[in-house]
């Protein structure tokens, strides 16, 4: 069995497609696996066959000694790719997101290339990155909910503003956090890019007037990585969420009680913020 590849906590069949954070995956995670099942060949033979991606997904042998990963995907278009969830979840977001994975690559190849200490240690703009293409998130929402994570209200944001939550949309990029949320736990958090304003009043403008979430996605993505500079990145503009705090993502949220856990949903630190 091809489940014996992935380890005993990491059962192909555990996915749960139909949990609301796989939504922008879901038809193209459930179609490679469908191929994965019927071929005797490597999980990258079927992500090249079923997603639509700008990169090709290759052996991890492919991947030099000496060589960056990220300093191989920029040259060759190719992301070394193991049989594995985590590396599973990371193709999925290269076809989800295209655009933003791309520039994300770009400014890492960048980093590598003008700084010769980047190959042993991250500077802040890998080091953002990073945290973005682990852990990251994209929201749509209007302002008022923005409002109220910066500043770490989270009754507002997520108790008070549930109704909301029907129209404003939070993506998963993170191919760590999907990956993680195979098995949910309370305290799973994301960094929740800070978009611009023009942007997100775009976007909200689409969900509030009934366009399909999907065709928003995608229009995003482009417009979205246009703005993730270097400049941008090395100042980690994020707000964290935790991701199961979600209204509709996870049933025990429906109780305002378990916000109460200042363990998970924090008071805000005394620090500046990105603008």
């Amino acid at each position: 069995m091809k489940d014996a590849k992935w380890g005993p906590a990491e059962a192909i069949h555990d996915i749960d497609w139909s949990q609301p954070w796989l939504s922008h995956v879901a038809v193209a995670g459930q179609a490679v696996l469908a191929d994965w099942a019927l071929s005797d060949g490597p999980l990258f033979a079927s992500l090249n066959r079923v997603l639509d991606a700008p990169v090709q997904f290759v052996h991890q042998d492919a991947l030099g000694p000496q060589t960056p990963y990220e300093a191989h995907v920029a040259k060759h278009d190719q992301v070394p790719t193991r049989d594995n969830l985590h590396d599973f979840f990371n193709a999925l977001s290269w076809a989800a997101w295209p655009h933003a994975k791309s520039q994300f690559n770009r400014l890492h190849a960048h980093a590598l290339s003008t700084n010769p200490e980047e190959p042993r240690r991250r500077g802040p703009v890998r080091d953002a990155l990073t945290l973005l293409d682990e852990n990251g998130a994209v929201l749509i929402a209007p302002d008022a909910i923005w409002r109220a994570l910066r500043a770490h209200d989270w009754h507002s944001a997520l108790v008070h503003a549930r109704s909301v939550w029907q129209t404003a949309q939070l993506w998963l990029v993170g191919h760590a956090l999907m990956q993680q949320l195979t098995q949910p736990r309370k305290g799973l958090t994301s960094h929740v890019w800070l978009m611009d304003k023009d942007i997100n009043a775009w976007a909200w403008a689409q969900l509030s007037a009934g366009h399909a979430s999907g065709s928003v996605r995608v229009e995003l993505d482009r417009m979205w990585a246009k703005g993730i500079s270097a400049d941008r990145v090395a100042l980690k503009p994020f707000t964290p969420l935790p991701v199961l705090g979600v209204p509709g993502w996870w049933l025990p949220n429906s109780d305002p009680a378990f916000y109460a856990d200042d363990s998970v949903f924090r008071p805000k630190r005394d620090k500046a913020t990105v603008e």
